[in-house]
């Protein structure tokens, strides 16, 4: 009898301190993001304001974020142009600008990319038609910069699909490492100057600043309003 009770009292023993033992050897799962494993799909507005438009695409894991971006037709004239070619009466044609970006999100709302970037460029007499008369050259540059987002869902606290309407300021920095310019630059004679002109490739971003720009993506992100 005492033994079928002690052999009774270590089975419970060993049911009761099983489980525990084995929650403890568990790892401990971080705790997940908001806007976790979701798809979003947006666009730029300062590619609508310059007459050119831009699609992006990115998902978001707990902490990584990997997005692709292609713009298309952006005219740069006038004071959107750069410095060099606004002094030699010049307009600029972004006819592509494609690329990457991988991303850390510092927080649910907050993340910094990495991002290389392509861009093709034809280069055209400014308030001229946009001929291959009228072309200067057209070229090609690659940038390598980083990028700072941030995420507002101004309807994130709905139940319904409007929780995915998205607003995605950003900051980047996008310097040129190469150009497909000989030397980075052109000499060509100017017919609106009337003189020999170096043209250099453009820098990416406001005038003057060899790269820096900013932007405002409207996107929507799904399956948001979903637990």
């Amino acid at each position: 009898m005492k033994t079928l009770t002690l052999s009774l009292f270590s089975f419970v023993a060993v049911l009761s301190f099983g489980p525990s033992v084995s929650a403890q050897d568990q790892p401990v799962r971080p705790a997940q993001f908001p806007y976790s494993n979701r798809f979003t799909l947006g666009g730029g507005v300062s590619q609508l304001l310059l007459g050119g438009f831009n699609v992006q695409a990115e998902y978001t894991t707990n902490r990584l974020v990997f997005d692709y971006s292609h713009g298309f037709n952006i005219n740069l004239s006038g004071q959107s142009a750069s410095l060099v070619a606004q002094d030699q009466k010049l307009a600029e044609k972004l006819t592509s600008t494609l690329g990457i970006g991988i991303g850390y999100r510092i927080t649910p709302t907050f993340d910094i990319r990495f991002e290389p970037k392509l861009h093709y460029y034809e280069v055209y007499y400014n308030g001229q038609p946009q001929t291959v008369d009228n072309r200067v050259t057209s070229y090609k540059t690659v940038t390598l910069g980083l990028g700072a987002y941030y995420r507002y869902y101004p309807f994130r606290k709905q139940s319904n699909a409007l929780a995915g309407i998205l607003v995605m300021p950003s900051v980047r920095y996008w310097p040129n490492v190469w150009s497909s310019l000989e030397n980075n630059k052109l000499t060509y004679t100017n017919r609106l100057t009337e003189r020999t002109e170096t043209y250099k490739a453009a820098p990416q971003g406001f005038p003057g600043t060899n790269g820096l720009l900013a932007n405002v993506t409207i996107g929507y992100t799904f399956g948001l309003h979903k637990k």
